[in-house]
């Protein structure tokens, strides 16, 4: 379960992991930019215009993006529902062995036996009852993965139709590889504002 677990939270975090490299054209082809600035680019009109790449931090909307966290406490109530019903079973399990072994010499090696196979019946309806569930969870994860990538690439689009950001990189505890970032470059909060809005929007 712990492995359960380790993916569905990875799922969520690539889930906004497709932010990456997203590549639009620029109409204004003779100006030179550099592609991190501290102070804005001017062009040769005197026009300040943006700067070619952007980042944003993934912990920050895995963290307050409200669909994807709900999304993540839902999943993992449901992981939790799923430990718990199988640890019910085994205790089950445990209590019924422990009636049986209660009548002690007075059981039969017949008795024994059936009691035996009928413990390991149930271990086994137990245990393929868990893994039907975790699997269709899992399902459930990666298909909330898929939506959110969709939504949040949609987004995008729409974002950058006015910022011309020619690459937006992603930035975030694992996935770390920017070795230098300017704050002034942060979308972050743009991005997390727009896709509240845009999922709240699409609830009603």
């Amino acid at each position: 379960m712990k492995q359960l677990s380790l993916v569905l939270n990875v799922v969520l975090l690539v889930a906004v992991g497709i932010l990456y490299y997203l590549h639009f054209s620029k109409k204004d082809s003779g100006n030179t930019k550099p592609a991190v600035v501290r102070a804005a680019p001017v062009s040769s009109d005197g026009k300040v215009v943006a700067p070619l790449i952007a980042y944003v931090e993934l912990d920050s909307l895995n963290e307050k993006i409200t669909f994807i966290k709900n999304k993540r406490k839902e999943l993992e109530a449901e992981q939790k529902t799923i430990e718990q019903e199988w640890e019910n079973g085994y205790r089950d399990l445990e209590r019924q062995r422990d009636n049986f072994l209660k009548r002690g010499n007075s059981i039969t090696q017949e008795e024994a036996q059936q009691m035996q196979m009928s413990l390991m019946s149930q271990q086994e309806k137990i245990d393929e009852r868990k893994q039907t569930k975790v699997q269709k969870l899992s399902e459930r994860s990666f298909n909330a993965m898929d939506d959110i990538q969709k939504k949040l690439k949609e987004f995008m689009e729409e974002y950058n139709r006015e910022k011309n950001y020619m690459y937006i990189l992603t930035t975030g505890t694992g996935l770390d590889y920017l070795v230098y970032k300017d704050s002034t470059l942060n979308i972050t909060k743009d991005v997390i504002e727009g896709m509240n809005q845009k999922l709240n929007a699409g609830k009603q």
